[in-house]
């Protein structure tokens, strides 16, 4: 694990190549199908940009849509051996759906190439869905044609440096220590926050949660209104503010205001700010502080940091 987040901002020099390229169809509307780390590119893309038209669907069949002829239908399964996702390319095939395929291999690679699809092979290099995000972001981009994402990207391996981010995680882990991560953010910025989460459950093992400013405000806050018999319950977490200058200037307010009440309340709450030069930057400069401080979660605890076993025992019983 600690290699492959040393070794992340690579990931950006690959160049995609899409084979049955001459079946891509040129759609300005998309509907991508995966489960876990391998829809993580798809919410990223969409905090780069809100305006882009993409369904993210994580289950069994299709997404209920009324305009599936004006989209492209994206089976994205890093293993390529997800079913839930297997389900959505079979099922869009049939129904005559434009589809292109993103994995490294598997079941779903086998399948696109059976049916003439259009598909990307993403590297294989061993290491785990969560950390291929760059391998994914470049994969997609080329599927959605967005003029200039791709260029946008490959700058990532010149200018992020994750070995210069691993103080800042190591000093998120100590003061996360003991304590379960609530992880809060602006709703631009709600796929950074869930994958900040994504890499406490499955790098740290550590139960973790997230949220998002102004709606939190409305209901989860008041769950935390602490009273005598109700302190025992709030003290176990540990709320991280991803703060953001570009945020609604109300929606940075409000995590001040926030911020004030939880520590008046006696809850531990520690921000952790976007740094960056671009939009691209700060979304993965955050995710490895992300990284670094699942790492030295799983240092701290004892834990297992790159492997999954729990749901791969998850996948065998289901299968049985």
């Amino acid at each position: 694990m600690e290699e492959a987040i040393k070794k992340f901002h690579t990931q950006f020099e690959w160049v995609p190549e899409v084979v049955n390229a001459s079946a891509l169809p040129k759609k300005s509307k998309f509907a991508l199908g995966g489960m876990g780390g391998s829809h993580l590119s798809a919410g990223l893309l969409l905090t780069l940009d809100p305006s882009l038209d993409l369904i993210i669907h994580r289950d069994y069949g299709l997404p209920a849509l009324s305009d599936v002829k004006d989209r492209l239908f994206i089976a994205s399964s890093y293993s390529g051996n997800t079913e839930e996702t297997l389900d959505f390319a079979r099922e869009a095939k049939d129904k005559g759906y434009a589809l292109a395929v993103m994995s490294v291999g598997g079941k779903l690679l086998a399948f696109a190439q059976e049916q003439g699809l259009p598909y990307i092979q993403i590297p294989d290099t061993k290491i785990q869905p969560r950390s291929a995000l760059g391998f994914a972001m470049n994969a997609l981009a080329v599927f959605i044609q967005k003029e200039g994402l791709l260029s946008a990207l490959s700058e990532l391996s010149t200018t992020l440096a994750p070995e210069t981010l691993e103080e800042k995680g190591k000093e998120v882990a100590r003061v996360l220590r003991d304590s379960v991560p609530v992880i809060y953010a602006s709703t631009r910025n709600s796929a950074v926050a869930y994958n900040w989460k994504i890499k406490m459950n499955e790098t740290g093992k550590l139960p973790s949660f997230y949220n998002v400013f102004p709606e939190l405000n409305h209901n989860e806050m008041t769950g935390f209104d602490v009273t005598q018999t109700t302190e025992g319950l709030s003290r176990k977490f540990h709320f991280i503010f991803l703060t953001d200058s570009a945020d609604h200037p109300q929606n940075q307010k409000r995590m001040a205001v926030c911020k004030k009440l939880y520590q008046d309340r006696g809850l531990s709450v520690t921000e952790v700010p976007f740094e960056g030069k671009s939009t691209l930057e700060k979304i993965f400069n955050s995710l490895l502080v992300a990284d670094w401080t699942a790492l030295h979660l799983s240092k701290i605890y004892g834990t297992e940091a790159e492997q999954v076993p729990m749901v791969e025992e998850f996948k065998r019983l289901v299968s049985s």
